[in-house]
């Protein structure tokens, strides 16, 4: 198996880390690195006790107990990340040291002990405002309009520069926006905590009519894990979403019904965009993963629907 025996999961208590660990677990050893900022121990509890898998509470920063959590590795899956695009007008140093240098300590600790093997969540966010609709991994040039953005447009640098110099192999993903139970920010997440303080009204960023693509998580990994056996070349990168789109208005209605309200008059802070750095419509185009032989279950507004149910259950 392409993966190998014992793995390596940073950010692996986090929301797509977490569901990741549920399907290695069956056929690897799993060491899981996560400082808690924002995963959640409750996400991977269930393994804790079992002799295939090990925590360690650390910080991508630390570099001394990265190098030598990670030897005798045989593939990294780098999770790990500040994931919240909007923090990044606020705090602009966030997405640099917890994404471009949280990626370059760990490529060097894959370098300092061999690792060779490493897989990528990187983000429709690197592409910009494309003129293209789907738009195609080979879309050209990209020209981040977030910090978020371009700190994974540069940690895809440091990974294929890794790949070239160092003989080391990587599996890029570019995901459109991952939903599902587990969620604990974004657009599905932020309505039902707002619906759940004020019930009769329902504030939305924008102007409502920011159409995306939304991947159930577990579609996504399945996709991961299915490109990673079935493509061989130094650098692989996929685009990861649906063939369709779904606007925040339908959403917002989405969650009003599975939450049982009534007359909730939705209030919109105005502009084509959510936030500073939103990109107002943006679909992938997944072909070349689809070439492989995966095709998402789920279309966007099935996903939404059954991650809201999900989150209405898990967010108090």
């Amino acid at each position: 198996m392409k993966i190998g025996k014992n793995v390596f999961v940073t950010g692996g208590a986090g929301f797509i880390g977490s569901h990741l660990i549920d399907r290695l677990i069956e056929n690897h050893n799993v060491t899981v690195y996560d400082n808690l900022s924002s995963g959640k121990k409750e996400f991977i509890s269930h393994h804790f006790g079992k002799k295939n898998f090990r925590f360690i509470n650390a910080d991508l920063l630390d570099t001394k107990k990265l190098k030598n959590a990670m030897r005798e590795q045989d593939f990294v899956f780098h999770f790990a990340a500040n994931s919240d695009v909007r923090l990044g007008a606020e705090k602009t140093d966030i997405p640099l040291k917890q994404n471009t240098i949280a990626t370059y300590n760990v490529l060097e600790s894959m370098r300092l002990n061999d690792v060779k093997n490493i897989m990528f969540p990187s983000s429709c966010t690197v592409y910009g405002e494309a003129e293209v609709t789907p738009i195609p991994e080979n879309y050209g040039p990209m020209i981040p309009v977030s910090l978020y953005g371009a700190s994974k447009l540069a940690s895809e640098g440091l990974i294929s520069a890794y790949c070239s110099m160092f003989g080391m192999n990587a599996w890029v993903f570019r995901f459109a926006n991952i939903i599902g139970s587990r969620g604990t920010h974004g657009v599905i997440f932020d309505f039902i905590n707002k619906l759940r303080k004020k019930s009769d009204e329902l504030e939305i960023l924008g102007d409502g009519r920011q159409t995306k693509s939304y991947l159930y998580v577990d579609d996504c990994i399945d996709a991961m894990l299915s490109a990673v056996e079935k493509s061989n070349d130094k650098v692989n990168i996929f685009n990861l979403g649906c063939e369709d789109w779904i606007n925040v208005n339908r959403i917002a209605e989405i969650v009003v019904e599975e939450m049982n309200l009534k007359n909730v008059k939705f209030k919109y802070t105005g502009g084509s965009r959510g936030w500073k750095g939103d990109i107002p419509k943006i679909m992938l185009s997944i072909e070349k993963i689809e070439k492989l032989g995966w095709k998402p279950i789920y279309n966007s507004e099935k996903a939404v629907r059954m991650t809201v149910k999900a989150l209405i259950k898990e967010v108090r």
